[in-house]
């Protein structure tokens, strides 16, 4: 009667890896067992001691194992060879880790691969058709030579790959062989592994592979397509990774999900899931029922886990994602409008605003003193500090946690080139963002104003540079921002129809008409002021084509108060 095999590569956890050692033994599994050299000799002896009660577990040759390099390689070789040698009746051999866990009884696995005898179950695809690599070395681990460790010796790697680039260094594989890639973890026929040992050529290909980094997901995967005759390119055992090539490890709560995958074999779990270990380590009445292993009912619970991880929800950031550039899922997390230059027109824009609309209604969050909060708070949602300090420190970490801590109440604030303008980019490019400006209102407040006028020239040069260049931002194709320009001559050409569009925008108004309007400043001899500043050499190009001599329109008026008076 044939037998499983099974290889079991242990470094550490050695009390879990003697418990599953005995479980396979105990299905008639005959193990063989390789412990890093790198393990103490007191605890190795310690470990040998504990199982030498079991007559079918055997321990190979040490070799030390080091991730990435080719002791892995020897190490399973040497375990292999052992298993051919001292058990002549086992026809599929099951290479596993002493993190690896039964999930179901093993004579369902024997089972299953008695149907399939002449099968080997070994993920083996050729580098162009492998996805998962991470690091950017796909085909070239195999054309450059790697003598040093990437964890022990990062630098050396580093730079020693850099060298052969230069040099154009390109390795050929020994006898025209094809690479292919896979899971280290496979369970091969008596045949495909003696075909693999026994080779004439093996000298060759060890050679070759020595220098290859991460041989163990390589030198198998490849020599099997040699000698197969009929290979299933998956693994039997559940491995999954991260968008980091890390592999998952499997906790205590990950009970149900172990269960529903219905593998055979999952890695890698964690030493002290007291719990896993004692759901699975048991009688076949409670174990898992019989059924086709699909790993991919679990996929897309880890593909939402590594959504999550990557992008997290829409506008909050966290520390996975935080430093890095795009991944920000979003920058910010709900819809909120800036409105440049509608202040310093409108006297009473922001009250004004608040009445029309059911928004939350700022003043200028980025002035120089300080974030001007609805009604004059200090803190807001979030425990948000109006400090300019606090605020400056990260001016967009400032403006997403304003919208996330507020998300259901729209929020609308001031925005000017008077403000400081750490959040401009961030505004422009994001496409929570609705941005109304006005260019060139600033010049409003600089008119009634009252000082020496070289220096109010001085300072309109200087709103006018910053203002340019924040429009140049908004009109960057970059930009993913909703914005509506104006000039102040063009709104006050109509700016009724304008008030109106952005209302309607802000999807209050349900279609009816504004019969309230703003207070508008006094621009009594403004274009005299902008006449002014070109007199003295600064061209004042913001605001559009302003009339000398504009004829005054009365809007509609507010009961209690005057009439407005708006430049035509």
């Amino acid at each position: 009667m044939s037998r499983l095999g099974v290889v079991m590569l242990i470094h550490h956890a050695l009390d879990r890896a003697e418990q599953v050692a005995r479980h396979w033994a105990a299905s008639g599994c005959p193990v063989v067992i390789h412990a890093d050299s790198k393990v103490s000799a007191k605890a190795y002896g310690k470990f040998v001691k504990a199982l030498s009660d079991v007559p079918d577990i055997r321990f190979s040759r040490r070799h030390r194992c080091e991730w990435g390099t080719w002791g892995i390689v020897a190490a399973t070789q040497s375990a292999s060879e052992q298993m051919l040698r001292d058990f002549p009746d086992v026809r599929h051999v099951f290479l596993a880790s002493g993190s690896c866990l039964p999930l179901r009884p093993v004579q369902e696995l024997i089972d299953y691969l008695d149907a399939r005898p002449r099968t080997d179950f070994i993920e083996s695809a050729t580098t162009a058709d492998v996805p998962w690599t991470v690091g950017g070395l796909d085909a070239e681990r195999f054309t450059l030579r790697f003598p040093f460790a990437w964890k022990r010796h990062r630098r050396l790697f580093d730079g020693y790959v850099r060298l052969q680039r230069r040099l154009r260094v390109r390795r050929k594989m020994p006898n025209g062989i094809v690479p292919h890639m896979g899971s280290q973890w496979w369970c091969l026929t008596r045949q495909t592994l003696s075909a693999i040992l026994d080779d004439p050529e093996r000298g060759d290909y060890d050679r070759f592979f020595k220098r290859v980094w991460i041989p163990d997901e390589s030198y198998f995967q490849t020599l099997a397509r040699l000698y197969a005759t009929d290979i299933q390119s998956r693994s039997l055992t559940l491995s999954k990774f991260d968008f980091q090539g890390k592999p998952h490890i499997f906790y205590d709560d990950h009970l149900q999900l172990l269960r529903r995958s219905d593998c055979f074999v999952a890695r890698k779990i964690w030493p002290r899931a007291d719990r896993l270990y004692q759901a699975f380590l048991t009688d076949a009445d409670h174990a898992m029922k019989r059924t086709e292993p699909n790993p991919g009912k679990i996929d897309r619970i880890f593909s939402r886990a590594t959504d999550r991880r990557t992008r997290g929800r829409p506008g909050l950031y966290m520390h996975s994602r935080f430093p890095n550039s795009r991944w920000e899922n979003g920058m910010t997390g709900a819809k909120y409008s800036v409105f440049q230059g509608f202040a310093e027109l409108f006297e009473d824009f922001e009250p004004w605003l608040a009445r029309m609309t059911d928004c939350k209604v700022h003043g200028h969050v980025y002035a120089p003193g300080g974030a001007q909060f609805s009604g004059g708070q200090k803190v807001v949602s979030g425990a948000l500090s109006s400090s300019a300090a606090i605020r400056d420190y990260r001016p967009r970490a400032f403006l997403t946690n304003l919208i996330w801590n507020a998300r259901g109440e729209r929020q609308c604030f001031q925005f000017g080139p008077m403000d400081h303008q750490g959040a401009a980019l961030a505004m422009s490019r994001d496409s929570n963002a609705t941005i109304c400006v006005i260019s060139g209102a600033w010049a409003v407040k600089l008119h009634q104003a009252t000082g020496n006028f070289a220096d109010l020239r001085a300072e309109a040069a200087r709103l006018q540079r910053i203002e340019s260049a924040f429009l140049d931002q908004l009109r960057d194709p970059k930009a993913k921002a909703r914005v509506r320009i104006w000039t102040m001559s063009e709104f006050l050409e109509n700016p009724m129809d304008r008030l109106q569009s952005i209302v309607d925008d802000l999807g209050v108004s349900a279609g009816r008409r504004l019969k309230e309007a703003p207070r508008m400043a006094d621009l009594t001899g403004f274009a005299q002021f902008l006449q002014t500043l070109k007199n003295q050499g600064m061209h004042p190009y913001l605001m559009g084509d302003f009339p000398n001599d504009p004829a005054p329109q009365t809007l509609p008026r507010t009961p209690g108060r005057r009439p407005y008076l708006v430049k035509k």
